[in-house]
């Protein structure tokens, strides 16, 4: 009885789970708007651009070391346009919406986009067979990394209710790119009371308000006023604070043609200064090549050597005093400068009010109707999957769990043995305060040497022989910029970090000592050697 009771829970509580699960993925699949996996072809759902610049070809391929599909930019060096339209748009305005999709940077990622854009209704001039870089977009989200760009793009188009003008806001201090060849998936979630959250692999890597001045460039909301745009500086205008004293006076004595430096008349030629020895001497054990040919190669003359003579001696050759600082060395003239009695300050145009000024409590989204992938790449390489639109953040937390994360753990594993077997594993030890730094670059107050800091700290992943001295570089720039913001003072006037020089010579030569080695070998032989400068003491 007991036996059969148990049995009963067991059915009872399966069929309970099943419920559940019914329910949850009812749920999910009322809240997903897109979800493109491509486990199948693309062909016949995505659109590819015919317009006659678009000449990269799509791929749909495996991900390296997986069974899983993704849509793959085949050839570097062009520029590529696919786009997907959906079921029917979709308002921005109605509660939550989270972007999302996976990339892998299977080459890497020196000069290119990987970024999405989420387009506006037909209706606003475009067609699927001819999407561009001109087509309208309504989000642009994504990375792109080349040259100085090393960021993950949030870019919103709004328009404006009096220009009716479009204008793309931009995020400010966006997080970076990350730098490795793994698949990463990126995540916007637009939340009803404006708020923004950018996350990368699942970790908020920064927060935002549509509607904050701080937070856009430029604003969605424009500034009550602007700089009257006819205001003119009035030629009198003086905005010289300081100007030269016109009642100075160049002092009789001052003798601007008078030498910075003058022979040292009180030096004394040192004992046993070899006067009548050259500093250098024909190499005694040099010979006359046996193919040197007189007319055509002119007289053969010995390779000069260091006078060995000279060596045990103060110096050789003609004895001249040294140069010493001319004490009535004074240079050119100028008379002081002094306070300007007509200075009136750097001239601004007159602030006028905005005519294009509004008021907004909330963004005013248009609708979504497709995705798109339009760039120019110069990586093959690059990966696209999962792309997901959905009203659910946890529908997006399931995708991340399910989808993304044990291909992630799988290449990270595969990752550290290739490391491991390398050699490389020495640096895992800095592992650590890499990612710190990656984190701490993102801090806002660094944004001026973000980009430099980023490029660093990829050297020192790449270059073991530069890692302590690029690490020791970023931290100096950090501390420098957080001691002026906590005790005051001027600006913090901080070079951005570089390699120090020792470390950059060392890793020149390591990687062109194997080349040169030969060709530096032949052009001591030939070449005479460099000459010892004479001694002036």
């Amino acid at each position: 009885m007991v036996q059969r009771m148990a049995v009963s829970l067991r059915f009872a509580l399966l069929l309970f789970a099943a419920f559940v699960s019914f329910q949850l993925i009812s749920a999910s699949d009322d809240a997903t708007i897109l979800y493109e996996s491509f486990d199948e072809s693309f062909e016949g759902r995505w659109i590819v651009s015919q317009k006659d610049e678009y000449k990269g070809v799509w791929k749909h391929s495996k991900s390296e070391g997986h069974e899983d599909y993704g849509l793959l930019v085949g050839e570097p060096a062009k520029k590529y346009a696919i786009v997907k339209e959906l079921d029917e748009p979709l308002s921005l305005k109605d509660g939550t919406v989270v972007l999302q999709y996976e990339v892998r940077l299977q080459n890497g990622l020196e000069c290119g986009g990987a970024y999405l854009k989420y387009l506006r209704p037909q209706e606003a001039g475009w067609v699927s067979k001819e999407f561009d870089n001109e087509s309208p977009y309504m989000i642009m989200f994504g990375p792109d990394k080349c040259g100085a760009t090393n960021k993950v793009h949030f870019i919103l188009k709004h328009k404006n209710p009096k220009s009716g003008e479009y204008i793309e806001h931009h995020l400010k201090n966006p997080p970076s790119v990350p730098s490795d060849k793994l698949t990463h998936v990126y995540t916007a979630i637009l939340k009803p009371d404006n708020e923004l959250r950018i996350l990368i692999d699942g970790e908020e890597k920064q927060k935002a308000n549509f509607l904050a001045a701080d937070d856009f460039q430029p604003p969605l909301i424009p500034e009550k006023t602007i700089p009257d745009p006819d205001d003119k500086k009035p030629e009198d205008w003086d905005e010289r604070a300081k100007i030269p004293d016109p009642d100075a006076v160049k002092p009789e004595d001052w003798d601007e043609d008078a030498p910075m430096e003058i022979e040292d008349e009180d030096a004394v030629k040192p004992e046993g200064w070899l006067d009548d020895d050259p500093e250098e001497i024909d190499d005694p054990e040099a010979t006359k090549p046996e193919d040197w040919d007189d007319e055509e190669d002119g007289e053969w003359e010995a390779p000069k050597i260091d006078n060995p003579k000279c060596e045990a001696a103060p110096g050789c050759g003609e004895w001249k005093r040294p140069m010493k600082r001319n004490p009535a060395y004074k240079g050119k003239w100028h008379a002081p400068h002094i306070d300007n009695p007509n200075y009136k300050g750097i001239w601004k145009p007159q602030q006028i009010p905005n005519p294009n000024y509004f008021e907004l409590d909330k963004p005013d989204f248009e609708p979504i109707a497709a995705v798109g992938i339009e760039i120019w790449t110069m990586q093959d390489g690059i990966l696209f999957d999962n792309i997901l639109i959905s009203k659910d953040e946890k529908v997006a937390e399931s995708y991340r769990a399910s989808a993304w994360k044990p291909k992630f753990d799988v290449e990270k594993e595969k990752l550290k043995a290739e490391e491991a077997a390398a050699g490389s594993d020495g640096l895992a030890g800095f592992q650590t305060v890499f990612d710190l730094l990656y984190k701490v670059a993102d801090i806002p107050f660094l944004d001026a040497y973000k980009l430099k800091i980023i490029d660093v700290i990829e050297k020192g992943e790449k270059q073991p022989n530069l890692t302590i001295g690029i690490l020791v570089s970023v931290v100096a720039v950090i501390i420098t910029v957080l001691f002026k913001i906590i005790f005051g003072g001027k600006k913090a006037k901080v070079e951005p970090p570089k390699e120090t020089e020792a470390a950059e010579s060392s890793s020149s030569k390591q990687e062109d000592s194997g080349e040169k080695e030969e060709e530096t070998e032949k052009e001591e032989t030939a070449a005479a050697p460099a000459r010892r400068r004479r001694r002036d003491n």
